[in-house]
């Protein structure tokens, strides 16, 4: 499908509140000057980069039948929420099921060029986790299982190669040397839904772990006040953080010591699941079967309240949630969802608003309980547009 180029976009800078225009050329930003201030100008941000995808909008990734079609539907909805890169992750399953669902991503990015600009790679989260109640969180006990670089290779073969980032616990014999395969060939790691010790954990990180995957969840309820593996993450400085900023997931006050301690190395990620945009009630899922969607927004295993299942919530509402909260400015809660992780993965995208950068930039208004956005652009091409019209002039084609 041909998508409409733009060459020029007028807006409100996210980090100053002034108003700006953006020239494009080839899907790069060319040029950015100040403009008079005048009512009615949307915002303007880069695009969000969200590293843990699971579903959204009834499509998971996680349940066959897996399709590329499903990828690809899935994805277009993304692009409502002003996601212009995200990781599709692939969880704890048997074998066989793993391998059905990053080749079914792989597959969707071959036939949809477009994709190819948008998934920079699968995250795979698990099986290669702790097996303990608490840390395992929802994942089906009967598939966790220790690391095995046969295994994943299986996998990686069926992905295309596109496996980015894998999602472990160090507490297995031999995961030391698994993390160090893994980085040779590429393959980021994160520690994460782990019940390692300090020594363990160190090791980890010595061998090339670089990310804690939903710091502060898939944890035991009830921890030793010290040590423990969430201080022991926290003290790692080459260990960036991801938080899930629902306001579920964490308390406010755990946000506020991870973006204090990890600094420019503390992200925002969804982890949103299929239920996301879905109405409150029970559901049988995949990922720790009967759930339960509250009016409020949590999402939980059926009778265990304290355990939860993923988030509903996208990058755009965890950003807005820090934003209202005042747990940090806006533009740290957009680039904790936005330059950070495109940092984290590499990407040109880390430059931002700037020039040189590609043209990754998402169109919004803010409102009082939500950023309602209104164009998503990549590269210069939008990729989704409001119902809406655009005020105050917007962009050229």
């Amino acid at each position: 499908m041909q998508r409409t180029e733009i060459r020029h976009i007028e807006g409100v800078d996210y980090r100053t509140g002034c108003s700006i225009a953006v020239e494009i050329e080839r899907g790069i930003i060319s040029h950015i000057h100040r403009i008079q201030n005048r009512s009615g100008l949307p915002w303007l941000a880069p695009g969000l980069v969200d590293l843990q995808v699971n579903g959204f909008g009834g499509k998971d990734l996680n349940t066959p039948p897996f399709s590329p079609d499903l990828v690809i539907a899935l994805t277009h909805m993304l692009w409502r929420e002003g996601v212009t890169a995200y990781l599709p992750t692939v969880i704890t399953n048997h074998d066989e099921g793993i391998e059905e669902a990053v080749r079914a991503v792989a597959e969707a990015i071959r036939q949809s060029p477009a994709l190819d600009r948008v998934i920079p790679g699968i995250h795979l989260e698990g099986p290669f986790i702790s097996p303990q109640d608490g840390p395992r969180g929802a994942h089906d006990p009967a598939f966790v299982k220790a690391p095995n670089w046969e295994l994943f290779e299986r996998w990686q073969k069926a992905a295309d190669g596109r496996i980015r980032l894998v999602t472990l616990s160090p507490e297995w014999p031999g995961a030391h040397e698994f993390i160090e395969t893994c980085v040779r060939h590429g393959v980021k790691v994160a520690i994460g839904h782990t019940a390692a010790n300090t020594e363990q954990l160190a090791l980890a990180v010595r061998a090339g772990a670089t990310l804690s995957t939903h710091l502060g969840n898939g944890a035991h309820p009830m921890l030793p006040r010290h040590p423990n593996y969430i201080w022991d993450q926290l003290a790692e400085p080459d260990l960036w953080a991801c938080m899930i900023g629902d306001g579920f997931h964490l308390p406010d006050s755990v946000i506020k010591v991870i973006m204090r301690v990890k600094r420019d190395k503390a992200m925002l990620v969804s982890d949103v699941v299929q239920l996301g945009g879905r109405e409150p009630g029970e559901y049988e899922t995949h990922i720790g079967g009967r759930v339960v969607l509250t009016p409020q927004g949590k999402l939980h295993l059926k009778g265990r309240p304290q355990l939860l299942a993923g988030s509903v919530q996208t990058l755009r509402q965890g950003v807005w949630n820090l934003f209202k909260k005042q747990l940090c400015g806006l533009q740290d809660a957009w680039d904790m969802a936005s330059i950070r992780p495109a940092a984290y993965l590499g990407l040109s995208a880390r430059r931002g608003l700037a020039v040189g950068a590609p043209a990754d930039l998402v169109v919004f208004e803010p409102e009082d309980e939500e950023v309602r956005i209104l164009r998503t652009i990549k590269q210069g091409a939008i990729l989704y547009e409001a119902d809406t019209h655009m005020q105050g002039g917007g962009a050229d084609g």
